[in-house]
């Protein structure tokens, strides 16, 4: 004798909490890329990463739930703000956030959803699983990880090293390959400032100041300089 289904017209608790949950998660999304505020897409970000966190508790998977919270919300977002706090981005509303793709966006957005959520419904239709408290633990987790698919495990890590050795490759600039120094001279003149290493002959000099008869004195005009031995 087989189990009945529940029917999804009479929702359970747990369903309802995870659908609400799911409702803030992707209102929270839409906020992160639709505002014009750096620290307030960063912000809202935490409360998506929350909200996903909630849904994994609903799913009995304490542990894949209090990963999201440690690493995403505690490491990632945090790692975020302080960037743009020591970059000395700018913090307040900025037009420059929003790249006049919107509608394109939008279009391709919605389409990739309603692919996802017809394949979802599609393969899943039939499928239910009761939840069962202990399920998503630490013990269970790791014994599928490190048993079962030890072998992506063991791929990802090498990709995730493989992209390390990458950044740290293109970042550094006494290693072949990587972005080459910039000299002083292109240096000063990037600032629009003359090189300090250039003769002084191509130096410009400074304007002498003129006389109110409008000739220029000092050394550099066609007046000769006083005579200093005291003679008229």
């Amino acid at each position: 004798m087989t189990e009945a289904v529940p029917s999804y017209l009479s929702p359970t608790g747990q369903e309802i909490v995870f659908l609400l949950l799911g409702a803030v998660a992707v209102g929270s999304a839409l906020l992160v890329v639709t505002t014009r505020q750096l620290v307030h897409a960063a912000l809202w970000l935490v409360v998506c990463f929350g909200a996903l966190a909630g849904g994994y508790l609903v799913l009995t998977a304490e542990f894949v739930a209090w990963v999201q919270v440690l690493i995403y919300v505690g490491a990632v977002v945090v790692l975020m703000l302080f960037g743009i706090m020591l970059t000395r981005a700018p913090i307040g509303r900025s037009a420059d956030l929003d790249s006049g793709n919107r509608v394109a966006s939008a279009v391709v957005a919605v389409a990739t959803a309603a692919v996802l959520v017809t394949v979802v419904i599609d393969g899943f239709r039939t499928a239910y699983t009761p939840l069962r408290p202990g399920a998503g633990a630490a013990k269970e987790l790791g014994a599928s990880v490190f048993a079962t698919w030890v072998l992506p495990f063991e791929a990802l890590s090498v990709l995730l090293l493989a992209a390390l050795v990458g950044a740290i490759v293109l970042s550094r600039t006494d290693i072949p390959g990587g972005s080459p120094p910039r000299s002083r001279t292109e240096k000063d003149q990037t600032s629009g400032r003359p090189a300090s290493n250039a003769p002084p002959d191509s130096i410009p000099d400074k304007p002498s100041p003129s006389t109110p008869d409008g000739t220029t004195s000092g050394p550099t005009g066609d007046n000769p300089p006083p005579d200093q031995t005291g003679g008229h």
